[in-house]
């Protein structure tokens, strides 16, 4: 299994892993420095959310463990694992396209709505990763 243990933790390569899918009960961290920014989990069985200054950036519902995750102007890509298929928000840009891959294969583009979020569902079998791609 995947799960991150510590709730939130810095990767070597400069990427953040959070996320435990099999809490019985809510988890949080908070204040959590990573690059500069601080970063604040809640994570159990039934959900997960990362927000990054305050302000949102990824929902899970269920809960899932997200491994590798990297942000950038113009992409977002992370492995994530879950025991089973999640629903997906990520908070991206106001009223923009993107490209969605699910495990290196496009499933299209989709737009976010007027307040950024673009929603994904990901099918999901424990102990199996999946890696996500969101380019612009």
């Amino acid at each position: 299994m995947a799960v991150v243990e510590e709730l939130l933790r810095s990767e070597t390569d400069g990427t953040i892993s959070f996320g435990n899918y099999i809490l019985p009960e809510k988890a949080k961290l908070e204040g959590f420095e990573h690059c500069g920014d601080l970063y604040k989990v809640k994570t159990f069985k039934t959900m997960t959310r990362l927000s990054k200054n305050g302000m949102f950036v990824y929902g899970s519902v269920p809960g899932t463990s997200v491994l590798h995750f990297k942000e950038t102007a113009e992409e977002i890509s992370f492995l994530v694992e879950g025991s089973e298929d999640a629903q997906i928000t990520l908070e991206l840009n106001d009223d923009t396209e993107y490209e969605v891959f699910i495990n290196e294969k496009s499933i299209g583009k989709m737009k976010t709505n007027l307040g950024g979020k673009l929603n994904i569902s990901v099918e999901l079998t424990e102990n199996e990763e999946v890696n996500v791609k969101i380019t612009k």
